[in-house]
């Protein structure tokens, strides 16, 4: 039943996926996922006779999940069949082909001299091939040594290059299906052939670029593909899907792990996008405008946006607590805990996703880097981070670094704790010093860690409430000038 119902979810989500793709009758789509894996849309010929007929298809990928494979008419006017289905991912290989001579004698080609002149053959026995199925549980953890009998003697190697008499049996040069279709009726058509395969992966990159003054920045971004599934995909229709789709893992066999960077951003230009956007059920899809060929191990980019005038602000921080939170009576009986000082102050950059600020378009996770050209107009880089998946009308905000110049001090000033009368009251004095040639505005991060319940009593400014833990003062702080906070905050339980 257990192997029924997944069956079942496999092939319902992959006719869900087909649905993505509305791909002309003779052209080959592919969606891309960010967790590492692609659904495959293509058009295979086909001229059945009516019964069962045996078809073997040799162009499909070397990660290929055989369960998720559908055959179907797209017209509808035959109803086709897998009766029985055999895959084989395992091409013909110097490795394989010895696994298959184990226990066999055969030739060995030697090259002596100085510069392999001279040539010999010489024979051996094929002992132990080394050879290791890619999918097989190995204990050893990849292949081992071949071991090889030459005049009664073993060799942990090759004497030299093997020579093999034939393929041997069942033997194949690409990934092959091997079919029996049922066909109600005789007839030449185009058939759709879907499948899930592993090995193929897309991410983003974000490139902003501000001036040597002020915070006005281009955004320049890639798609990134990376194909490693072992098949080139010619002239296909590409389309990427962000968001958090769920898919079962995998864990009964070794798989190869791949990944790829890729890159994105949005672009507001007056030629027609390469890259178009949509919401997409609970996700958004991606479609790269024009067809394009992804060969087997290529890793492709295209921009995704090219974005001008787009507003960043830098955002100086400081957190004056060095160390972990936490709240409760187990830290009202500990007057030093919370006062040990991080003086390193904060840069974060701040930029809205929406279409007033030259964007506007949802954004997928991917890595975001920050350039500031100089005054010679030379680029130089100042910082990443990496975002998730962001909406549109959404505030993206990221830490890039600490600032030089801009150092924080803090220190616990009092701290008095009345057990039977269930409450603390504690005093924090935080410095800011700007050693910059102009004025800073500072974010001061406190957290009011001791307990729940907590008010501040006096404070030399005004305080922000961001959650039920934490205020924040905003201080301005002049060239070479130190700005001072103080506060006193009464906890009570």
């Amino acid at each position: 039943m257990r192997k029924f119902v997944g069956g079942f979810l496999t092939t319902v989500w992959l006719m869900f996926l087909l649905s993505v793709a509305a791909v002309a009758e003779d052209g080959t789509s592919l969606t891309i996922y960010n967790g590492g894996f692609a659904a495959v849309r293509e058009h295979l010929p086909l001229d059945l006779k009516s019964g069962i007929n045996p078809f073997t298809f040799a162009g499909a990928t070397t990660t290929l999940e055989p369960e998720s494979v559908i055959l179907r008419d797209p017209l509808g006017q035959h109803s086709v069949q897998i009766l029985e289905q055999s895959y084989r991912s395992d091409p013909v290989s110097q490795g394989l082909l010895l696994s298959m001579y184990e226990g066999k004698t055969i030739d060995f080609l030697v090259r002596r001299g100085q510069f392999g002149e001279r040539e010999e053959i010489v024979k051996g026995k094929v002992i132990r091939s080394g050879y290791v199925h890619p999918n097989a549980q190995n204990p050893y953890g990849g292949a081992q040594q071949p071991v090889i009998e030459v005049d009664g003697k073993l060799r942990f190697s090759l004497p030299g290059e093997p020579i093999f008499p034939d393929l041997g049996q069942d033997t194949v040069l690409k990934p092959t299906l091997n079919w029996l279709l049922q066909s109600d009726k005789p007839g030449a058509f185009n058939a759709e052939l879907a499948y899930i395969t592993n090995g193929m992966s897309w991410n983003a990159d974000y490139n902003l670029v501000v001036p040597e003054t002020g915070n006005v920045a281009d955004v320049v971004g890639w798609i990134t593909m990376h194909n490693n599934t072992g098949k080139t995909f010619e002239n296909s229709r590409i389309r990427l899907m962000a968001g958090d789709v769920n898919k079962i893992q995998n864990t009964g066999g070794l798989r190869r792990d791949y990944a790829a960077k890729a890159a994105m951003s949005m672009n507001e230009a007056a030629s027609a996008p390469v890259v178009t956007e949509k919401a997409f059920d609970e996700f958004h899809l991606y479609t790269l405008e024009h067809p394009t060929t992804l060969h087997e191990e290529e890793t492709k980019q295209v921009e995704f946006v090219h974005a001008m005038g787009v507003t960043s602000q830098r955002i100086y921080v400081y957190d004056g607590m060095d160390g972990y939170y936490y709240y409760g009576s187990y830290v009202g009986d500990q007057p030093s805990y919370g006062t040990q000082t991080n003086k390193k102050v904060w840069v974060m950059q701040e930029f809205k996703n929406s279409k007033e600020n030259g964007l506007g378009i949802a954004l997928p996770k991917g890595r975001v880097r920050f350039y500031r050209r100089d005054s010679d107009g030379s680029l130089q880089f100042i910082g990443e981070n990496q975002i998730d998946h962001t909406p549109k009308d959404e505030t993206v905000r990221l830490y890039t670094g600490n600032t030089f110049d801009v150092v924080g001090e803090r220190k616990q000033t009092d701290y008095h704790v009345d057990h039977n009368g269930h409450w603390a009251d504690e005093s924090f004095e935080i410095h800011v010093r700007n050693h910059k040639k102009e004025a800073v505005t500072v974010r001061v991060v406190e957290h009011l860690y001791r307990w729940v319940n907590w008010k501040i009593t006096t404070e030399t400014d005004q305080h922000k409430k961001t959650d039920s833990q934490t205020m924040e003062y905003h201080v301005t702080v002049a060239p070479d000038q130190e700005k001072v906070v103080r506060y006193t905050v009464h906890y009570s339980w």
